[in-house]
This record gives C-alpha cells, sequence and structure tokens, in this order.
C-alpha cells in the first residue's frame, strides 16, 4: 500500500514498471557494495592501515580498471534488457489516441465507430477525492490485454506519463509517438503532463481506471 510518506516507487501494474523496479533495485545494491567499499579503504587509509604500493604497480592498475568494467558491465546489460522490452510493440487488440492540448486530454478510440472524448480535470475543492489529479471523464481500458497508445499533440509538446505503468512518452505536434501497454490488476492509476506546456501544465491529469473485458465493453456500449 502507498502511503504519503513513502520513499518507494508506486505499487506496479505493468510488467514495464515491474522491470523497471528490479533495475533500480539491483543498481542500488551495487551502489552500497561500492559506498561501503570505497569507506572501508579510507577508513584504513586514514588509520594508516594500507601498505603503501608502487605507483609503478601494474597489477593494482590492471585491477582498478577491470573491476569497474565489470560493475558497469553487469549494470549495462540488464539497462539494455529493458530498454528494448519497453520499446517493443506486440500485437495490439485495443489502439488508443492520446491527444494533448492547452491544458487536458482527449481520447480517441478507433476500434468501437471512433469513440472519442474529452477529460478535463474537476474541481476538488468540495469532494473526498485527490486534488488535481481527477478527471471528468476517466479512460476506462480493460487488464491482461495488448494495448497500444499512439500520443501526439495540438499545440505544443506535452508529456504523457504515468508513473505506477511505467510509460512516459512525449506527445509532439504532427507526430506520432507509440508504446505498449499491458494492465496486469485492476484499480485507479493518476498521471500528469510531465512536459512543461505551459501556464496550467499542472492542470491536465491523466486518470486510467483498470476494469475487466466485461465492464469495459459494457462502459463502450453506455458511453
Amino acid at each position: 500500500m502507498n502511503t504519503w510518506n513513502n520513499l518507494n516507487f508506486l505499487d506496479s501494474a505493468s510488467p514495464n514498471m515491474e522491470w523497471l523496479i528490479k533495475f533500480h533495485d539491483f543498481t542500488l545494491l551495487i551502489n552500497l557494495m561500492i559506498t561501503v567499499i570505497i569507506l572501508y579503504s579510507m577508513m584504513k587509509i586514514f588509520m594508516n592501515k594500507i601498505i603503501n604500493l608502487s605507483i609503478e604497480n601494474q597489477m593494482l592498475e590492471i585491477i582498478w580498471t577491470i573491476i569497474p568494467i565489470g560493475v558497469l558491465t553487469f549494470m549495462a546489460i540488464p539497462s539494455l534488457k529493458i530498454l528494448y522490452l519497453t520499446d517493443e510493440m506486440f500485437s495490439p487488440l485495443l489502439t488508443i489516441k492520446c491527444v494533448g492540448h492547452q491544458w487536458y486530454w482527449s481520447y480517441e478510440i478507433s476500434d468501437f465507430m471512433n469513440l472519442n472524448f474529452e477529460s478535463f480535470m474537476i474541481n476538488t475543492s468540495k469532494m473526498n477525492i485527490f486534488r488535481l489529479l481527477e478527471v471528468d471523464e476517466r479512460l476506462v481500458l480493460p487488464m491482461s490485454l495488448q494495448i497500444s497508445f499512439l500520443v501526439t499533440s495540438e499545440d505544443v509538446i506535452h508529456s504523457f506519463a504515468l508513473p505506477s505503468m511505467g510509460i512516459k512518452v512525449d506527445g509532439i505536434p504532427g507526430r506520432l509517438n507509440q508504446l505498449n501497454l499491458f494492465i496486469t490488476r485492476p484499480g485507479l492509476f493518476f498521471g500528469q503532463c510531465s512536459e512543461i506546456c505551459g501556464a496550467n501544465h499542472s492542470f491536465m491529469p491523466i486518470v486510467i481506471e483498470s476494469t475487466n473485458l466485461k465492464n469495459f465493453l459494457n462502459w463502450i456500449m453506455n458511453f
């Protein structure tokens, strides 16, 4: 469960975010080991308990050259793997077009008779919901289904970002950027525009409601 004082990532809702969290923990462990070794070496130096080594010691130079190479290799391999996995496009069963405007989002679902709607932030001063995050029209999506997002913009550069799903892609006028999404659990997931796009940049939230396929089809029929 996420709390306001939590220092960790949000609970993952997609395989992309799970990979990113695992890679973060892996690299953090490596950084911790490096920090401990450096602190131990400095302590020994300050206590004058390290034997003075000759500047011409070739073995020492080989060791402190090979070890960083090995560490960087261990970090680079999973990093490149995740990079290519997040960029991989699987066969989508549903395509959503997201268009950024100043300052709101609009969505188009061409698979269902070109269904389209606009999503504006609502006034939350008198409602028991998250401030600056709730919208009047949520984007309802089915979980456990390959979904393709086409992100663009009508005016300036926007950024479609959902931290709990590990996705962030820029919406650029005149260009379509594509990303793949696979939601693993039901719930409400909040995001915001992550590009400084103008005076009301912080007032164009993103809300995705994940549900099963039956409820998604009912939402489409009753829209």
